[in-house]
């Protein structure tokens, strides 16, 4: 496992595992078999209604909680709607803190949510704060009101949506770049991609891998999901090779600045 350094000096690993979209009834079983396979960042959200079961997948793994890095979202708007969402989550996922913990999406009232956010930040509840799908302007205006800096933006990454400009900008404010949704084209069109496939050939690998690997050494932190174990484990096995600049150069030809499942039209920053 690879890791990158966030800039609250904690570190995170670069690959994780997802569970956006993961029922209820299959998530506990799917983070367990994530963690037993060695993922060590798990990601959800207030929003994907399966906090307490991600919990759950936790306590059954066995894993020691300071083992993890663990990421849910607010899906409130508001300080004190935004504080009770905290508690509530904190209380689901039976833990006493949150590694991160992430604006799910720009609303109204964000920067009282914000402000809730920084409040646990300071009492040891929150070890960092992160954003998602928040455009350039957005997070500069954030950045401009709030006091403590913002470690992540979580936004859709792929291979058709690489996000250069905002990867770019990211970089340069110290915020680390985080892809949701990066098998959005799915197995058939990444795995049959000609580009993906000759250089998966190389390495023995599919293309998902191949994308994968592209994101991880372009220190994106990527968290695909999955609750078929073959292909949970397969997802994480790739990081026994490395990509050359030129096919890295190759991968990056396949940009084609458009969103897999519906971009909101304030983060076409990247056309």
């Amino acid at each position: 496992m690879e890791y990158l350094t966030l800039n609250t000096g904690a570190k995170t690993p670069v690959l994780g595992f997802g569970t956006y979209q993961i029922s209820p009834h299959d998530t506990a079983e799917a983070v367990k078999t994530a963690i037993d396979t060695g993922y060590r960042l798990i990601d959800t959200s207030q929003d994907y209604f399966n906090e307490k079961e991600v919990g759950d997948g936790i306590i059954a793994s066995g894993i020691d909680r300071h083992q993890l890095f663990l990421t849910t979202k607010v899906d409130t708007d508001g300080y004190e709607e935004t504080k009770a969402g905290i508690d509530e989550s904190l209380a689901k996922l039976q833990t006493d803190y949150l590694d991160l913990m992430i604006l799910h999406w720009p609303r109204p009232q964000s920067l009282g949510s914000y402000k809730a956010l920084e409040e646990y930040y300071h009492a040891g509840k929150i070890k960092a704060i992160g954003l998602s799908n928040y455009n350039i302007q957005q997070t500069k205006d954030l950045i401009a009101q709030t006091e403590v800096m913002p470690a992540v933006d979580q936004i859709e990454t792929n291979l058709h949506l690489q996000q250069g400009k905002m990867h770019d900008f990211l970089v340069k404010q110290g915020i680390v770049h985080e892809a949701w949704s990066p098998l959005a084209q799915g197995a058939r069109v990444l795995n049959n991609d000609p580009i993906l496939k000759k250089i998966g050939q190389k390495y023995h690998k599919t293309g998902i891998q191949v994308l994968l690997r592209f994101l991880t050494q372009r220190q994106i932190m990527t968290i695909p999901r999955s609750i078929n174990p073959a292909h949970i484990r397969a997802n994480f096995d790739i990081f026994d090779f490395q990509l050359t600049a030129d096919e890295m150069k190759q991968i990056q030809t396949l940009d084609q600045h458009r969103s897999a499942i519906g971009w909101p039209s304030s983060m076409a920053v990247d056309a």
